[in-house]
């Protein structure tokens, strides 16, 4: 068993992707092209939005998210600290400050509560994570937004399909950013991102963001980037599409296996009531992570960790002068999260072995 299978779900589809590859071989459209557009018309329909625009990856769509709302040198951007890097990096690298806020222990999200006690008179915007698959508490955090004036940016990276009151994530905040980095729900063969926003004067910074700043060929109004997703993975992400909807129905069936098997053994992310996980991830805290994690390798149980050092102490962000003990609840999850498998590859056999892997571990 592997943690992630991804071999399994590209051959399942290998005559589609073939398909893809030969049409952009006789066309010569690798950048931009019908794929591109198609792709970006279907993922707004999809996701529940006006416009998509595709980008080169997820920090990519974080980064131009912001670009677009005008963030820069000297803002500050709201954020959890419990999260991949490339999300305070998308801030930093316009020149603006993460500002960090702790966890909801229970969700693991940005806890809305502490939120306005971060905001100061540089605060632009806030920009929440739909962690593991599972949605922040969108509601609440638009309700400060609004109060506040503050922008918000949805990183969905981890949460395509996910549902907060019967809307997708990156349909609420004022435009999301998602990545298709080979081992999310929806998948590209290899980097690639979309930006999702119901705001027209957004998609039209962010395509000019993406493209060197050009309105036309040659033309640049201002300095921007290489940005543009590649008809190849535009061609497989339109093809993947289909699927996505079954591929989460099955990471839902899985974890319904998982909460009622470990109900009472360990402690697993609290899913809000009115919202559906996609499950990106299925984790599970223990306080004994590092030998249990040893334990289940020895039953042959793959597992992996994530996040082990919250943002605040990684050594990229000293700079901010945050100090271990400032966000005890994100540091307590970092220190004891395990993720196990899942995914739409898994054989009701797969998932058991997993369940009676654990049993014995934590019995031992």
């Amino acid at each position: 068993m592997e943690f992630m299978d991804l071999h399994i779900q590209e051959e399942d589809l290998l005559r589609e992707i073939e398909e893809v590859f030969a049409q952009t071989l006789k066309t010569a459209r690798y950048v931009g092209g019908p794929f591109v557009e198609n792709f970006e018309k279907e993922f707004a329909r999809w996701v529940g939005t006006n416009y998509s625009v595709s980008v080169g990856s997820g920090t990519q769509a974080l980064k131009y998210c912001l670009w677009a709302l005008g963030i820069g040198e000297g803002d500050e951007v709201i954020t959890t600290p419990l999260t991949f890097v490339a999300t305070a990096e998308a801030i930093a690298s316009l020149g603006a400050k993460p500002v960090f806020v702790d966890v909801n222990p229970e969700t693991f999200q940005i806890h809305e509560e502490k939120i306005e006690d971060a905001i100061t008179s540089k605060t632009k915007a806030i920009l929440p994570v739909h962690l593991f698959g599972a949605p922040a508490e969108m509601g609440k955090i638009m309700d400060i937004a609004e109060r506040h004036n503050l922008w918000v940016v949805e990183d969905a990276a981890q949460a395509h399909g996910a549902l907060y009151r019967e809307r997708k994530v990156g349909s609420i905040g004022h435009c999301g950013a998602f990545s298709f980095y080979p081992t999310k729900n929806l998948s590209a063969m290899g980097e690639a991102g979309a930006v999702t926003t119901d705001s027209q004067e957004i998609v039209q910074k962010v395509r000019l963001i993406e493209n060197h700043g050009q309105d036309k060929p040659y033309h640049s109004l201002f300095p921007g980037e290489n940005g543009r997703m590649d008809a190849l993975q535009a061609g497989i992400l339109l093809k993947k599409l289909k699927y996505i909807d079954r591929w989460n129905r099955r990471r839902r069936e899985i974890a319904e296996i998982y909460r009622r098997e470990f109900s009472g053994l360990v402690k697993m992310q609290k899913v809000e009531e009115g919202s559906v996980s996609a499950y990106h991830l299925f984790v599970i805290l223990h306080p004994g992570r590092d030998k249990l994690q040893r334990e289940l390798a020895s039953w042959g149980i793959p597992t992996k960790v994530y996040y082990p050092i919250p943002l605040h102490l990684q050594k990229a962000f000293s700079y901010l002068g945050y100090r271990r003990g400032d966000f005890p609840a994100a540091e307590g999850i970092s220190s004891s999260l395990l993720a196990l498998p899942i995914g739409p590859w898994m054989k009701d056999k797969d998932v058991y072995r997993v369940v009676e892997g654990m049993k014995k571990a934590l019995k031992k």
